[in-house]
């Protein structure tokens, strides 16, 4: 994996690891006839001045019968995995930060199917009588747990997990990162193997290597960068394992569109300049180097504007002559990309330790009405959206207490939501549920959904080391089943075409997250038994002590001491003989008796003291 050693020093904004078990058809697929691997890597800039970068690992493993097969390419453990747990779709994705749907689009394949929820989520379809299915969930979570070195053994339990019905599903073939397409367990015709899809997704801020201009508007340069400024050095070959080593550019429909008007508005013409061979004479950027192919988007959201690949291969280069692909911008250029069709956020209402809500805004992004679904039963436009939401036992949610507003006005819950389906929280068994299937009217501009909710109590065992912070509620999934992000670029349906042109082309539903939610509860005072054991160790040090002492202490020991100290010392010798007086006996404060009773008198009082704190206090 020569690309994946480019990683020494991003800027980490977000780091996304997708490991899916993915069953195709074999008509789809195609039988593996042995193990391959390839590797790819797709750049594309962002509006936001900063550069995703998309790492994209496939390997394939043919059918087989037998456990005890030896792998040259394809990991072992993860085909062990398939075969003794019967897993026929899995997902596990690992998420440091969040998405930026405003900033960097929702309306496209990476960010359906790449977008996580921070922490980690699985997904998992099992080939088992349906009895079987919790135990081979555990089965699967210890395994990965000890697989990837964390605690995904966490979602063993029944609170962590749920099952859903209809309300969300993965569509098949859309689950990205290490894809398993598993069709070993398949009853008819012949199993096309295994294929292991392994993705790293990173958004990283490029250091400028140029100064940084002010135009008018105040629209700033975007900086210009390359993988040696952006990844510390040139990749200096293709992996000797590897089938091929690809690496994409690409320019979305948005910003091939900005680049138009500009070039219109400096009086250049043909918009073909980015799928052209003399591409390098662009007005508005500069490559580094020269692609091997450029490819155009066929059936694009925008047909005016499609997106644009620039497909570069690494087989040429060597270290000789290492390959270092850099984008330079000459004029200042400002774009947004294609946003989901409704904009999602979450938060909570309410405050205080006992009750609150949780709402689901809605906001329209300003698309176009041809662009909907149109309902031809009612004879009118509908956009349907699918709700997905899944709260901790401890978060009591009145299922009943359903709210929504379109266009800031209350709606009747039955002229929004055309079906629902809940699934109550059970104490320390299981989390709840909740599915719906919205249908909003076309011209609407806003909407919101709430739920009432009461904070429950949990036994001081169940409170995790920083309870204080707050407890989190995962994202809730919003879908929406009549917005596809297929991408084709190529007319041809090769078997060996790239692994990321056969992602884009994937007819998926378009995905958002929303945001974790921090709702604090009651937390007792951790502190409390600090203080208690403290207090008490600190009684008892003084008691024991103090009993310790009186016992082992001898009674001529003390007499002796007293004597030595009724013997006038050299001191008083010497001033009764400078100023001549007779030197004085040393009168004895007290006697051996009486030091032991009051010592004995101390030492009851201590110990009154510390029972009496360990009945009322303890």
């Amino acid at each position: 994996m020569a690309l994946l050693l480019l990683l020494l020093r991003p800027i980490l904004i977000l780091s996304l690891f997708h490991f899916a078990p993915i069953f195709h058809s074999e008509a789809a697929l195609g039988s593996v006839a042995e193990e391959d691997f390839s590797e790819e890597l797709l750049l594309r800039p962002l509006p936001d001045r900063k550069v995703l970068a998309h790492f994209h690992f496939q390997s394939r493993a043919p059918h087989t019968n037998s456990n005890g097969r030896h792998h040259h390419l394809f990991p072992k453990a993860i085909s062990q995995l398939v075969q003794k747990f019967h897993v026929k779709e899995m997902e596990l994705s690992f998420t440091q930060g969040r998405w930026n749907y405003d900033q960097w689009g929702g309306f496209d394949p990476l960010s359906s199917s790449n977008a996580k929820p921070p922490g980690v989520e699985l997904w998992a379809v099992f080939d088992v009588p349906h009895k079987q299915v919790d135990d081979s969930w555990k089965n699967l979570t210890h395994a990965l747990s000890g697989l990837f070195c964390a605690s995904i053994n966490f979602l063993e339990s029944s609170t962590a997990y749920s099952a859903p019905e209809w309300g969300y599903r993965p569509d098949s073939g859309s689950l990205s990162g290490l894809h398993l397409t598993s069709s070993e367990f398949e009853s008819e015709g012949v199993g096309s193997g295994i294929v292991l899809e392994q993705t790293l997704t990173v958004v990283v801020q490029p250091s400028s290597q140029r100064t940084v201009r002010i135009y008018s508007h105040e629209t700033k340069l975007q900086p210009s960068w390359s993988l040696t400024s952006i990844f510390g050095r040139k990749v200096s070959g293709r992996c000797v394992l590897a089938k091929s080593s690809i690496v994409y550019l690409q320019l979305d429909s948005s910003l091939v569109a900005e680049l138009d008007s500009l070039q219109k508005e400096n009086n250049i013409s043909s918009t073909d300049k980015y799928v052209s061979e003399d591409f390098s004479s662009n007005a508005c950027f500069e490559v580094s180097v020269k692609p091997d192919r450029v490819l155009k988007e066929l059936k694009g959201f925008e047909k005016k504007n499609p997106s644009v690949l620039y497909e570069f291969s690494i087989d040429k280069y060597n270290e000789s002559g290492p390959f270092d692909l850099g984008l330079t911008w000459t004029v200042p250029v400002a774009w947004s990309c294609q946003k989901a069709p409704l904009h999602v956020s979450r938060f909570l209402m309410g405050s205080g330790n006992e009750r609150g809500a949780i709402a689901i805004s809605l906001r329209s992004t300003e698309l176009t009405n041809k662009l909907l679904h149109t309902d031809s039963n009612e004879g009118r436009c509908k956009l349907e959206v699918k709700v997905f939401q899944v709260v901790p036992w401890y978060i009591k949610v009145y299922f009943h207490t359903l709210q929504v507003f379109v266009n800031e006005q209350p709606q009747a819950v039955s002229d929004v939501v055309e079906k629902m389906l809940v699934s109550p929280s059970v104490d320390k068994v299981s989390p709840g549920v909740l599915e719906m299937v919205l249908k909003f009217p076309c011209g609407m501009k806003s909407a919101a959904i709430t739920l009432d909710f009461d904070k429950g109590f949990l036994h001081i065992d169940e409170y995790p080391p920083d309870a204080n912070q707050g407890f989190d509620i995962p994202s809730a999934i919003i879908s929406f089943p009549n917005f596809r992000t297929s991408m084709q670029f190529l007319k041809d349906d090769s078997s060996d075409k790239s692994s990321i042109l056969s992602k884009f082309e994937e007819n998926s539903a378009v995905l958002a997250y929303t945001e974790v939610l921090l709702v604090p509860l009651t937390t007792p005072d951790f502190s409390m038994p600090y203080n208690v054991i403290t207090i008490t160790c600190t009684v008892c040090a003084l008691y024991f002590g103090s009993l310790l002492n009186v016992l082992r202490r001898r009674v001529g020991e003390e007499e002796r001491l007293e004597n030595k100290e009724k013997e006038p010392g050299w001191l008083r010798k010497l001033y009764a003989k400078l100023t001549g007086r007779p030197l004085e006996p040393v009168e004895s404060t007290s006697t051996s008796s009486s030091l032991s009773s009051s010592k004995l008198k101390f030492i009851i009082l201590v110990a009154g003291i510390a029972v009496f704190w360990q009945v009322y206090y303890g």
